[in-house]
């Protein structure tokens, strides 16, 4: 034989996958045809069965241990859920021993729902942990205000459930939407998302307000002043998510929208809210405070900055 046995075994796996070059299989191909040994190797390395069992194997062996952890955690789910149940149960015996009013039973029932959400929900939830934690959460939560709210015949539930679940979704949202199945719906639509499920609940929670304490002038008042901070959230998501400039730029535009939001509130709370005493509206003659030249000259720097930066680099990009 024209080559040896160990410089052919390492051209073979390069020879089976036919990524060598024409030399390379040639001169394996005239070793092949004169040594068995390397040509039982080369049957060995084309035989595929050795690696689909361990690959079989290896499923099994996950698909086991997956099965086993979601039995203990359904079993801690269990044990957990057994623990919270047993004040319930408590009260209802008492309930039931003192005339059967059971109003503390569906208190304590419901409160009991809320740790139950946090902790009993992750543990028994087979996927999408998260979204169905969260969600059992602020289900609970506005369960609870509805039995206290029913139990001490009051009229506030619909303003502390549409409080409560502003809140949840302004501190929640962000991490609901990053997690299954929500983000594999909004896709790149995240953040568009976030905003406006935070805006449909504060105007929720605004619409509740003011039906329930029935003032004739609250839903203008109400529009008066929160409106404009509402555009401002959103004109800053516009200017951070969606407009194509560096960072510099973006915190100049910003700075420049907070100081004319700052100046056109001022302006709108001292002319047009504000009245004299004799009726009289009051018109402020400072166009141009001091604060609002500074914040202007400040976000101008900040622009400029950007642009610059920007032209350098990109010299530097058609230089390369």
């Amino acid at each position: 034989m024209k080559y040896e046995c160990e410089m052919i075994s390492d051209l073979l796996p390069l020879y089976k996958d036919g990524i060598c070059s024409e030399a390379s299989k040639k001169i394996v191909s005239e070793h092949l045809a004169e040594c068995p040994a390397c040509s039982d190797l080369l049957n060995k390395m084309n035989d595929i069965s050795i690696d689909e069992e361990i690959i079989r194997e290896k499923n099994e062996v996950i698909s086991s241990q997956t099965k086993f952890f979601k039995r203990k955690s359904a079993l801690a789910g269990l044990i957990v859920a057994a623990v919270f149940a047993l004040p319930v149960l408590i009260c209802f015996i008492a309930d039931l021993l003192g005339g059967g009013n059971f109003g503390w039973f569906f208190i304590v029932f419901a409160a009991m729902l809320i740790p139950a959400a946090l902790i009993v929900v992750p543990l028994m939830a087979p996927k999408n942990k998260m979204f169905l934690t969260m969600s059992a959460f602020a289900i609970s939560i506005i369960l609870l205000l509805g039995v206290c709210c029913i139990y001490n015949r009051g009229n506030w539930f619909f303003i502390a459930a549409s409080a409560v679940l502003f809140g949840l979704t302004m501190i929640f949202s962000p991490f609901i939407c990053l997690r299954r199945p929500v983000k594999y719906y909004l896709k790149n639509s995240k953040g568009l998302a976030i905003m406006a499920a935070d805006t449909i609940t504060f105007t929720l929670m605004m619409l509740c307000i003011g039906l329930t304490i029935k003032s004739a002038g609250f839903f203008g008042t109400a529009f008066v002043v929160a409106s404009p901070f509402i555009v401002l959230a959103w004109l800053i998501f516009i200017v951070i998510r969606y407009i194509p400039v560096n960072g510099f730029i973006k915190a100049g535009i910003i700075v420049a929208i907070f100081i004319i939001f700052k100046f056109a509130v001022e302006t709108w709370v001292n002319n047009i809210l504000l009245k004299l005493e004799d009726g009289a509206v009051h018109v402020s003659t400072s166009i141009w405070p001091g604060y609002m030249v500074i914040g202007l000259v400040i976000a101008a720097i900040l622009i400029i900055i950007g642009v610059i930066t920007k032209l350098i680099g990109g010299k530097k990009n058609d230089i390369n």
